[in-house]
């Protein structure tokens, strides 16, 4: 283990798997995964990763490595790195017969899903080798991250892979003091749209996941937020509000009040009632539906299951078709005749 000028400890992943099937299909996002690292250097508060298995079931592994006791309070000050990762994913699919590919997830393989694979230096490194790895064996790769300006270091690597790689970044909000309490250590949201403006102006298609919408944003703020988004010409624009259960959410509030985000903590905090989460989560996606519409981007809904449960029948036809139609991008929408993507109902507040 060492310590770098940031204060994160580092080290080496000893983790054996190279290809991992993925739940994030029902997202529509891919089939597959490939994280190049554990530990992600941005710490984003309400990220979900500190609970999955991948951290929570490791905590032997972490204090081993590096010295971590508590993977999701220290998340963001620990990072092990799989620096073999490109040679050996190579290796794997040149002996991979079977390849999963289901309605929703296409058979994508979503590259970093657990951690930012542009983080840093030498995260990018390993990227770049997983990207030319996947896509020398012409398998569809998403790519994500929040530091699009570090990616377009691998800019001959996306343009060579033609169709088969799309990359995007989160941007929730534009209003970077917001986005910059509970996601300290990211790029500002200038920063992410401007890589990919660099990539969309160089032939490589985009796509941008407003995940999560603040309730600090009413309809207005929603308009310019997509405003912004169609600068890079998307291929797709995810959207989902944010989710008030689990741990994380305590520290996202907490941290919002820490950065001095008064209106925001308090906003996210009434959210806490079950009613109040409803009203914002439901209005939010109404409001993206109705103005991607109005503005003709390519947006794609991601409702929560949980709210599905708890709205009228009519907004429950609506959410579903959102969770069954498939996302609009080029890739996504290969012939499937046993699939035919469902109409979309239009809700208007």
């Amino acid at each position: 283990m060492s310590e770098d000028h940031e204060g994160v400890r580092t080290g080496d992943d000893p983790t054996k798997a190279i290809l991992s099937e993925s739940g994030l299909n029902s997202k529509h996002l891919c089939d597959y995964v490939v994280n190049v690292a554990t530990g992600c250097r941005h710490g984003c508060k309400f990220c979900y990763v500190p609970s999955t298995p991948n951290i929570r079931t490791r905590p032997d592994m972490l204090e081993e490595e590096v010295d971590v006791e508590n993977g999701q309070k220290e998340w963001g000050s620990y990072v092990l790195y799989r620096d073999e990762l490109g040679e050996r994913l190579d290796g794997h699919l040149d002996r991979k017969r079977k390849w999963r590919e289901t309605r929703r997830g296409r058979g994508v393989v979503g590259v970093s899903f657990s951690t930012d694979c542009y983080m840093d230096g030498r995260s990018g490194k390993i990227t770049r080798n997983v990207v030319k790895a996947l896509t020398d064996h012409e398998k569809y790769t998403r790519v994500l991250t929040r530091n699009p300006i570090l990616a377009l270091q691998d800019l001959d690597v996306f343009q060579t892979a033609g169709e088969y790689v799309t990359i995007g970044s989160s941007i929730p909000c534009m209003d970077a003091g917001q986005v910059t309490a509970i996601e300290s250590n990211a790029p500002a949201p200038e920063h992410r749209l401007r890589g990919l403006k660099e990539f969309n102006k160089h032939g490589v298609q985009t796509f941008v996941s407003m995940s999560p919408t603040y309730p600090t944003q009413d309809k207005n703020n929603l308009r310019e937020h997509l405003e912004r988004v169609a600068e890079c010409d998307p291929a797709v624009v995810f959207h989902e509000p944010i989710n008030p259960r689990g741990g994380n959410f305590e520290m996202t509030v907490q941290a919002a009040r820490d950065a001095g985000e008064e209106k925001l903590a308090e906003e996210l905090d009434r959210l806490r009632n079950r009613e109040r989460w409803i009203e914002y989560a439901t209005n939010h996606l109404r409001w993206v539906q109705e103005i991607g519409q109005e503005m003709g981007l390519p947006v794609h809904l991601w409702p929560d299951k949980q709210l599905i449960k708890h709205v009228s029948d009519e907004e429950q036809i609506w959410l579903q078709s959102w969770r069954d139609r498939q996302s609009p991008e080029e890739f996504a929408e290969r012939e499937d005749p046993a699939s035919p993507i469902p109409n979309i109902p239009h809700m208007s507040v």
